[in-house]
């Protein structure tokens, strides 16, 4: 058995169903059709005792999910290689080639990271995270390459989970994004939600949500969803006048597609990025030719989860580890090196 704690803060009453999905840590992986469920077969305790109904109004307070043994996998072991950072008895922690799926869903139930953890692991994997999603504490997107920390143990994924709820598991990016992260540019200070610190840090502090009419996609709000915080800082700047750099990402929440939609606010949106406004046409005579071109024909989003930190949640002992970026992002760099004016910042 496994327990998770969710609390619904005071303000405007909704179904309980749908403030409970909005209130889980993501990292729990508690849809609201999940949610709905273990509510009807009593799983779940409010501040006022057992509640049945998902349609009634949620009350403010917390809630106690209790989620019972695992149901059997849909998923298949499947013997495919994997680039393991760390691994013990409780947990490993994998650096993702981009184009994988984490988790199977509807048009890709197979060939994803956790086919391939049933198959490395035999079995040996959280049940927390349902059916679909075994020991998956947290994920990155398909195309996002990077480090990602899997939970072989319930009490680990209970432990790891918390760190990433209350934002004490570190986690650096490296992306490639059009534009360039200047603290004079009045634009940029005039966006909502946008903020600079110390340094020329960009802070991006909103909402994140469903998209009102693209079920598929994220979207910024400043009236409902998840809140989401994102730090961006500039690394290097190319072009003349600058039109692309090279940002560094610090999550202090993660939110669904969160660094994507985040600078695609900021009008920053990420080289390769279809969905949120990263398919720009890059200027060759600020770039350069070969630059210009190497942006226009690259074929995902430019992220890479770089650096991922956190306390064991057994052992208590602080690990940390990096992942170099991979061929294809330093191949970018390099062409982006050699146009026509580079610099840090």
């Amino acid at each position: 058995m496994a327990e998770i704690l969710i609390t619904i803060p005071e303000g405007p009453s909704e179904r309980l169903d749908k403030a409970l999905a909005a209130a889980a840590p993501e990292q729990a992986a508690l849809s609201r059709s999940r949610l709905t469920r273990l509510i009807a077969e009593g799983a779940v305790t409010g501040p006022s005792g057992p509640v049945r109904d998902g349609k009634a109004r949620a009350e403010p307070g917390d809630y106690l999910v209790v989620i019972g043994e695992p149901v059997p996998l849909d998923a298949q072991p499947e013997a495919i290689p994997l680039d393991i950072a760390y691994e013990d008895d409780e947990l490993i922690v994998i650096d993702k080639p981009a184009g994988m799926v984490v988790h199977p869903a509807p048009g890709a139930s197979s060939g994803t990271l956790v086919n391939a953890l049933l198959a490395h692991c035999a079995g040996s994997l959280s049940g927390i995270g349902g059916a679909a999603r075994p020991g998956i504490v947290h994920r990155i997107d398909k195309d996002t390459s990077g480090l990602l920390v899997v939970a072989k143990t319930d009490r680990a994924h209970q432990g790891l989970a918390s760190q990433f709820a209350d934002h004490s598991a570190s986690r650096r990016y490296l992306a490639i994004a059009h534009g360039v992260i200047d603290p004079a540019d009045a634009r940029l200070r005039g966006l909502p939600g946008l903020s600079f610190e110390a340094g020329g840090t960009l802070r991006i502090a909103t909402m994140l949500g469903r998209h009102p009419t693209d079920r598929q996609r994220q979207a910024v709000s400043f009236e409902r969803g998840r809140a989401a915080v994102t730090r961006a800082r500039l690394l290097e700047r190319f072009g003349t006048p600058p039109a692309a750099m090279l940002v560094e990402c610090r999550l202090e929440t993660g939110r669904t597609h969160q660094i994507r939609v985040h600078m695609a606010h900021a009008g920053l949106g990420l080289v390769g990025d279809p969905v949120y406004g990263g398919a720009r046409r890059p200027s060759p005579k600020a770039l350069g030719a070969d630059a210009a071109a190497a942006i226009a024909d690259f074929p995902r989003q430019a992220l890479h989860a770089a650096e991922l930190g956190f306390e064991h949640p057994v052992s208590g002992r602080t690990l940390s580890f990096t992942s170099p970026l991979p061929s294809d992002m330093a191949g970018l760099l390099d062409k982006l090196r050699d146009g026509p004016t580079s610099g840090g910042t």
